[in-house]
């Protein structure tokens, strides 16, 4: 850092302190949301920083301000904050946010909601600890100004949190302020969730929601986020205002919402369900965000396999999905050998996904394919006994294969794929006879999951 004079530190200082209360006063949330970009390493924040390493008393600079009564209690900590992060110490940044981030939601309460008569009153009930009250009041507040300002907050309450965590854990101590933001969170959603220009901002919450509880593997705790949002009706995506959406002209809190929830889908195996909205997260993500269609296609290509759909090679290069390359290539053939060794190879990174159970099932249309290549075989040397596929055929294909299987585990496999409609027959026990439906004998699945 070069040298700060005292006097520079002091102009930087009182300069963000005059921007925040200017960008209060004229409702300016365009200017007041970079004012709380902690992590976000701009220029003006990082020299901010800076000053505050040199003048060390901003806090009698905070009780100068013209409004110092109003808003010291957000200011001083978030200072506290900026230094911190700039520091390295991001646990000391995050106590020090979530404290400026509470004070602030309680300050617009107090600004907007007439029956609060004084800053005492205001005070005396914040240090008693009902910040449940202000919360629940929080419902009836109309102006929606400050919502950009509260997306900043939210974000950064979870980044904060999660950088805190790494701090933590390396040094031998307790994770725990990821599981805090979640819970912080959590409040100031359900302050959100109900009718009027706040139901966009709940939306947002929830979407930061659903990354911490995915990140502490917690995803049954989305289930009560998505019954408030869902089960109550209480979004409309295409009433969300025009000035929240994306260059798509989507909100991109809504793909968030979606690519999520489609996620807890595949989770669950409904893959009909995930199929519908990780598509609808793809086809409305900003065709600029390649790095979120990555993302989406990571669960959405497995959900397509697994109802017969195959993507594209050119799909799969574009994104750099090779690890799905001989998966689809395997399915193609009809190759067991393959998509194991492609199982085997990416073990790792499926199981992070959480999607190996899902293409692990998979196995069944291989062996569809397969035999539906030794049919089409016989058909062309003799298309009169083409739906008759002996077990043996099948065994001695599996061995070429290099996969030693006996006739009876054979048997097995299609009985279960006859089961499971991925064939018309039925099989000669006695002749040990695959005797396909002369119609359809190898119906596609339609939309229908492989293991259905």
């Amino acid at each position: 850092m070069a040298y700060l004079s005292m006097g520079e530190a002091h102009r930087r200082i009182t300069d963000y302190l005059s921007r925040f209360s200017d960008a209060v006063s004229s409702q300016d949330a365009a200017v007041l949301s970079p004012l709380l970009a902690v992590s976000s390493n701009s220029a003006s924040l990082q020299s901010l920083a800076d000053a505050l390493n040199v003048f060390q008393d901003s806090n009698r600079l905070v009780g100068q301000m013209e409004r110092s009564s109003q808003l010291a209690e957000i200011l001083s900590p978030l200072l506290r904050c900026i230094q911190s992060y700039r520091l390295g110490r991001f646990a000391d940044a995050y106590v020090a946010l979530e404290k400026a981030a509470k004070y602030y939601f309680v300050f617009f309460f107090c600004l907007f909601v007439s029956k609060i008569p004084t800053l005492f009153w205001f005070m005396t009930v914040w240090r008693w600890g009902f910040f449940s009250a202000f919360l629940q009041e929080f419902r009836n507040w109309e102006t929606p100004w400050a919502m950009e300002a509260l997306y900043t907050l939210a974000l950064e309450i979870r980044l904060l949190a999660e950088k805190a965590d790494r701090e933590l854990a390396s040094s031998g101590k307790n994770p725990e302020k990821l599981q805090g933001a979640g819970s912080f969170l959590m409040r100031v959603f359900g302050a959100l969730a109900g009718k009027g220009p706040k139901r966009a901002g709940a939306l947002y919450v929830a979407c930061q929601l659903f990354k911490v509880y995915f990140k502490l593997g917690t995803v049954h705790l989305c289930r009560s986020v998505i019954r408030s949002i869902e089960t109550a009706r209480i979004f409309d995506f295409e009433e969300f205002p025009v000035k929240d959406k994306s260059t798509c002209n989507v909100n991109l809190a809504q793909v968030t919402y979606m690519y999520y929830t489609g996620r807890l889908e595949v989770y669950n195996e409904n893959f009909l369900v995930a199929d519908q909205k990780l598509t609808y997260a793809l086809m409305h993500c900003s065709p600029r965000k390649e790095t979120n269609k990555r993302m989406i296609l990571k669960y959405l290509i497995p959900v397509k396999l697994s109802i017969g759909i195959l993507p594209k090679q050119w799909l799969i290069e574009k994104y750099n999905l090779i690890e799905y390359g001989e998966v689809v290539n395997a399915l193609k053939k009809g190759d067991l050998r393959l998509l194991r060794q492609a199982l085997r190879e990416h073990e790792d990174r499926f199981l992070r996904s959480g999607v190996y159970l899902v293409l692990e099932k998979l196995e069944l249309l291989v062996y569809q394919r397969l035999i539906k290549k030794i049919y089409v075989l016989q058909k062309q040397k003799d298309p009169s006994k083409a739906h008759q596929v002996k077990l043996e055929n099948i065994v001695k294909a599996l061995k070429w294969l290099e996969l030693d299987m006996d006739i009876d585990e054979v048997e097995c496999i299609v009985a279960i794929l006859i089961y499971k409609n991925l064939i018309k027959g039925y099989i000669a026990h006695k002749s040990k006879v695959v005797v396909l439906s002369k119609q359809d004998p190898f119906p596609k699945l339609n939309g229908k999951p492989v293991g259905s």
